[in-house]
């Protein structure tokens, strides 16, 4: 089994939320590490442990942005990151499998489980470093992790929708 690091400079955890039940806002954290160790002969021996600091999670506007880092959401001074430790990966396509681990958000852990796929080995022209990549993707309600703050809309509805799609697009590095 094989050890990758999470290139940080070319990954990217990205999230999205329906606002005022019309459109999608979306955001990303650009602050990821963590190892995967992974083999796509044995994928049910594979594991992975990712960190995101919330701090640099960014939607493009500043005053969003900084509502999210308060205690309405990510509360950051507390929680300073999201963390996901595998428990479990089984193989469902040539170049797919389903990662079910513990995810934490705000202080709290629920299992999630995400669908992923996989490409490379390849060699970087850049350096010759051997890498993979891996986009994974999951739907959690973020109430179940303490994230309830909403407003009423005028006419019914709430400003926020409970679920969020969360997509990480990550390169990892062989580890020497």
């Amino acid at each position: 089994m094989k050890t990758w690091t999470i290139d940080s400079d070319h990954s990217v955890a990205a999230f999205s939320i329906r606002y005022l039940m019309l459109a999608k806002i979306r955001g990303q954290c650009n602050k990821m590490k963590g190892m995967i160790r992974f083999d796509p002969a044995d994928i049910s021996g594979s594991s992975v442990e990712v960190t995101f600091d919330v701090a640099g999670v960014t939607t493009g506007i500043k005053k969003r942005d900084e509502h999210l880092m308060s205690g309405d959401f990510f509360d950051v001074k507390k929680y300073p990151a999201v963390t996901f430790k595998s428990t479990a990966a089984e193989k469902t396509g040539v170049n797919s499998c389903k990662v079910t681990g513990n995810l934490t958000i705000h202080g709290v852990t629920r299992p999630v489980a995400f669908e992923a796929d996989f490409v490379g080995p390849a060699k970087s022209p850049m350096g010759g470093e051997l890498s993979m990549g891996f986009m994974a993707r999951t739907v959690i309600n973020r109430e179940d992790f303490g994230m309830t703050w909403n407003e009423p809309m005028e006419g019914g509805g709430l400003m926020l929708a409970k679920d969020v799609e969360i997509t990480l697009d990550v390169e990892a590095d062989l580890a020497e």
